[in-house]
Formats: structure tokens, C-alpha cells, sequence
């Protein structure tokens, strides 16, 4: 279950730190400066346009024409300059998710292909549907990294710009908000963090499955007509929506629960500040103005102070992600991608020709013995059969031979890898191969002496 904690903040830094500190860390570093800066222009035209509204205002309760049209002017011109700027920080915000999308998928695809992780992470039940994490976790954290972190940034300049004017014109407005801001997140996650960070990242699992079932039955299509299997594909497919479906509708409960709390939260702050000022405004001690001002500021304060609060929801589905991808990660970073457990494994010596050397040969997990004893030798040139009834280990035996399973013991003597390809490869291997190359083997009387539990007869050459 994925929660809200330290362990949250570590795994996030782990997956997100290396773009910043490798080969294109200052191309990343530029732009992040650059869109600080650009926050920090929104943030002082944010003040401008709120002190603004405040002249509007107060200029009409006057009725003084002056005051009023030199403010308009006074915002078309700020108005001019604003808007450009609000324009390029998206672009750029954008234009700096891209890219480091482009780096992390880069680097995630490399440690994929190497040393066969996109194989072994077959028997890995813990790891579920690579190519979504690839293709849109990487997406979603990314973009939703860049968001939080300058909405925070953004955050912290709206708190320090307009902590001045609340200050100034009310400081019983600012102590009331920062009781308000600090009980609002504590509900938040206290009562809904957990459960919704938790089915969030159930959600994510659920509609991988079902979207690469049906991916499943695009790639397998004439399989599933020529053996008519088209009832059990579609119940299966069905119990992939079923679960997606269960799930979402408890994700869109609990979220209902939070809605209802924070519609509640945020409507309560129209009423609030003006009743809290509506004293000094009613006595004359407060311009109509200024007390426009005040709720200006304060609202943006509150907004700086709940970022949790009000972007919870998409929080979750940010935190339920970056689980996903930290434990990809963590798959890919081990060093030791040979098969798991305390066993033995099989040692693979390169030489001219093909030779086994007291083969024992188990499932990658050591549960199960499916070769014992085989040795023999291959001469370049020989033919193959391998024969055995289903389930007796003849594609376990060219796993080992290719060096895909190497859970047992004993000792495998072959040519480079690069010389030696299984056929018949897949459409897409074989057409790209210059000319077609065959897996030597031994003669059946061979694999019968050295494997008493092969029978029955199958031609692989």
C-alpha cells in the first residue's frame, strides 16, 4: 500500500534526481531558473492586479473619475507586459517536461534491454505491465513532477508577497488563516490520504491489465479464430474490466467524500474573511477598497497555504505512480540479473562448438528439476532432435542453451552468443537477420542417454 511519508519523498527523489546531476543537468537547470523567474513576474503582477482591483473599487465608492481611469490605464499598461510572461512560462514549463521525459525513457528503455531485464522480468509477479511504466508513468511523473514543484515554488512567493498587505490591513485575518490552512491539510491527509493514494495505484494496475488484454488479442488474433477461442478471451477480458470497473467505483466514492469536503473548505473562505473585517469597514475604520484588497490577499494566501488541500486528488494519482516506477526502477538497477535463490547456476564457457557438461537444469525459482545429468558433445555441422512429451523440458533445455535459464548446474560450452540464434526466430528477429543460422545439437540417441525423461520426438533445426 502506498502512503504518505518520508519513504514517498525518498523513492520520488531517487527516480527524479539523476536528470539534474548528469549529462544535460544544466540545459534542466537553466529552465528551472528560467521558470523561477517567470514565477516570480506572475507573483509580482499577482500583487499589482490585486492592489489594482482595490483602486477600482474604491475609486467608484468615491465617485472619483480621475482615480478610477488612471488605474485602468495603469492595468492595461501592467496588462502588456503580463501576459507574455504568463504565455512563455507554460511553454517553457512544457518544453522542460519534454525533455526530461525524453532523458528518463531513455534511460529506463537502456537498463531494460541490458542483460536480457525485459526477459526476467517475466518471473517478477510484482512487476506488472513495463510498458505502460515506460510509456506513461514516466509521462505522468515527469509532467506532474514539474507541476507540483512550481506550483509549491509559486506557492511559497504568493505567501511571502501577500503575507505583507493581510498583515498591514488586518492581523487577526492572518492568524485565523494559518489555523484554517494547517487544519485543512491535517483532515485532508489524515482521513482521505491513505485510502486514496491506495486505490489510485490499484486503478493504474487494473487498467493496465485490461488495456494489454486487448493489445493481447490484436497480436494473437488468427490463434484465437483458428482454435475458436473467442468465448474464453472475451471472459477473460471481461474479468479485467470487472476488477478495473470494482475499483474505480470505490476510488470515485472516496473521492465524493473528499469533494464534499473540500467544496465545503474552499466556499467557507467567501464568507470568512469579510466576516472578519466587515467590523472595521461597517465603522469607517476600512475603505471598501481595502477590504477588497484584504480578501484579495487573502484568498491567495490560503491558496499558497492548501496547495495539498486542493490538489489532493491529482496528488494521489501522482504518489501511485511514482510507486509503480520505483519499484521498476529497482528491478532494473540489480546487478545480478542471473535467477533468484540460494541454488546453484549454470556456468557458460565459450568455445568453438557446443558442448554439455553434467547439465542439471531447474525452473528459474529451483522448485522443480527438469534435466539431470545431461552431457554431451556438438560438432559444427550436426543435425537436432530433441524429443520428450510436452512439459518434459525440450524448450528449458534450449532456454539454457541460449542462456536464458541458468537455474541447476553443470557447465554449458558454446560459441559467442552473437553466433548462435534458435530458429525459427520470430517474424520480426528473422527479417532482419543477413542469412539464417540453426542452433547446433546432438542426434537423438544422444539426448536419450543423457536424459532418461526425454521421449517422443520433436525436430528443431
Amino acid at each position: 500500500m502506498v502512503q504518505f511519508d518520508l519513504r514517498l519523498w525518498h523513492r520520488f527523489r531517487t527516480i527524479a534526481a539523476p536528470y539534474w546531476f548528469r549529462d544535460q543537468k544544466w540545459q534542466a537547470r537553466g529552465l528551472l531558473l528560467l521558470l523561477v523567474v517567470l514565477l516570480l513576474g506572475q507573483t509580482g503582477f499577482a500583487v499589482l492586479f490585486n492592489e489594482l482591483t482595490g483602486e477600482f473599487t474604491s475609486s467608484l465608492a468615491a465617485k472619483d473619475a480621475d482615480r478610477f481611469w488612471k488605474s485602468i490605464f495603469q492595468c492595461l499598461a501592467i496588462l502588456v507586459v503580463a501576459v507574455p510572461i504568463y504565455a512563455f512560462y507554460y511553454y517553457v514549463r512544457d518544453k522542460l517536461g519534454l525533455f526530461w521525459r525524453r532523458w528518463l525513457t531513455q534511460d529506463y528503455l537502456g537498463r531494460y534491454f541490458s542483460n536480457r531485464a525485459y526477459y526476467e522480468l517475466n518471473a517478477d509477479p510484482d512487476i506488472d505491465n513495463p510498458d505502460q511504466r515506460i510509456a506513461e508513468d514516466i509521462n505522468t511523473f515527469t509532467q506532474r513532477s514539474l507541476y507540483f514543484l512550481l506550483i509549491t515554488v509559486g506557492a511559497i512567493l504568493q505567501l511571502l508577497a501577500f503575507s505583507g498587505v493581510l498583515w498591514s490591513i488586518s492581523k487577526a485575518l492572518v492568524f485565523f488563516l494559518i489555523i484554517y490552512a494547517v487544519a485543512g491539510t491535517a483532515i485532508t491527509l489524515l482521513v482521505f490520504g491513505k485510502v486514496l493514494i491506495g486505490l489510485n495505484f490499484y486503478q493504474l494496475r487494473r487498467e493496465a491489465d485490461f488495456r494489454f488484454s486487448l493489445v493481447r488479442i490484436r497480436e494473437n488474433a488468427e490463434a484465437i479464430a483458428f482454435y475458436r477461442g473467442e468465448a474464453q478471451e472475451s471472459w477473460q477480458i471481461g474479468q479485467y474490466f470487472n476488477l478495473a470497473f470494482a475499483n474505480f467505483n470505490k476510488l470515485i466514492r472516496a473521492q465524493l467524500n473528499l469533494n464534499l469536503f473540500q467544496y465545503s473548505y474552499s466556499f467557507m473562505t467567501i464568507i470568512l474573511p469579510y466576516s472578519i473585517i466587515a467590523g472595521q469597514v461597517l465603522a469607517g475604520d476600512l475603505e471598501v477598497g481595502r477590504a477588497m484588497q484584504a480578501a484579495g490577499a487573502f484568498a491567495a494566501i490560503l491558496s499558497a497555504l492548501t496547495v495539498i488541500v486542493d490538489n489532493f486528488e491529482s496528488f494521489s494519482r501522482f504518489a501511485a505512480g511514482i510507486d509503480r516506477l520505483d519499484s521498476f526502477a529497482k528491478f532494473l538497477a540489480k546487478k545480478d540479473r542471473r535467477p533468484q535463490g540460494s541454488g546453484q547456476h549454470v556456468k557458460l564457457v565459450q568455445n568453438s562448438h557446443l558442448e554439455i557438461k553434467n547439465l542439471t537444469l531447474q525452473t528459474p525459482n529451483h522448485t522443480r528439476t527438469l534435466i539431470e545429468g545431461l552431457s554431451m558433445t556438438i560438432n559444427p555441422g550436426q543435425g537436432v532432435m530433441i524429443v520428450g512429451a510436452s512439459g518434459c523440458g525440450k524448450s528449458s533445455l534450449l532456454r539454457a542453451l541460449a542462456g536464458l535459464w541458468r537455474s541447476g548446474s553443470g557447465e554449458i560450452c558454446r560459441p559467442e552468443a552473437e553466433n548462435v540464434v534458435p530458429a525459427p526466430a520470430p517474424l520480426h528477429v528473422a527479417e532482419q537477420l543477413a542469412q539464417p543460422v540453426a542452433l547446433s545439437t546432438a542426434r537423438y540417441e544422444d539426448i536419450r542417454r543423457g536424459a532418461a525423461g526425454i521421449t517422443g520426438a520433436r525436430q528443431f533445426a
